[in-house]
């Protein structure tokens, strides 16, 4: 009970007035620059439209939310409470230095971090990595810790093997990740219960969904 339309091109050359129509855009398996570009058209527009990213890499999985300025409510003590929320973009997200995060981090934050950064180097598209990329993308690890000020261990070794070799989606994964994502877009649209604030991380290993917030730390 959905209709489907498909819109051909590369993502990254639509123009702004294509997100227009939209009232949540979600967008996967896209470059960093292209995870930039589109949050930032959505933002340039004057109907507020909710701007998520999802990502599964092997057993992990990471969803970034960006309503903008949000208006919501929520139940409390048997009352209807009206709620504000303020998200920053992907770009204002990320480029909050690693060192001013909090201290218990999940270490898949930073491993999402350095691989996404080893694909705009390389030039390659998202998931197009395999073991043998590891001795470079140990590499640039030791050069972005250095320039962010972090112990290498925040980011080990075994973590980054896994996500770099994953050549398929786990299905699992993409099912609990995806069920996360459903919940959060009827949020949005709906404008009731607390939405994610702001990047969520699953790890099949320990099985733990972690919720980060980075919307206030550069205040």
């Amino acid at each position: 009970m959905v209709s489907v339309s498909v819109e051909k091109g590369d993502l990254a050359n639509f123009d702004v007035e294509f997100f227009q129509k939209f009232d949540a855009v979600v967008i996967s398996c896209c470059s960093l620059l292209t995870k930039k570009s589109v949050n930032a058209k959505c933002r340039k527009l004057p109907r507020r439209i909710a701007f998520y990213h999802v990502e599964c890499r092997d057993s992990c999985g990471e969803i970034f939310v960006d309503l903008q300025n949000y208006s919501y409510s929520k139940k409390k003590n048997e009352e209807t409470i009206e709620c504000q929320l303020h998200c920053p973009s992907f770009e204002e997200a990320i480029a909050v230095p690693w060192r001013s995060l909090p201290k218990r981090m999940t270490k898949l934050y930073f491993a999402m971090r350095v691989i996404e950064r080893f694909e705009v180097l390389e030039r390659c598209n998202p998931g197009d990595t395999c073991a043998d990329d590891l001795p470079n993308v140990l590499k640039l690890r030791k050069e972005l810790c250095e320039a962010q000020c972090i112990n290498e261990s925040q980011i080990p070794d075994s973590l980054l093997e896994r996500l770099l070799a994953s050549e398929h989606e786990f299905p699992p994964v993409c099912a609990i990740v995806g069920g996360v994502l459903v919940q959060e877009v009827i949020k949005a649209i709906s404008g009731k219960g607390d939405p994610l604030k702001n990047i969520f991380f699953f790890d099949a290993t320990d099985g733990k969904g972690i919720i980060e917030d980075i919307s206030n730390v550069n205040s």
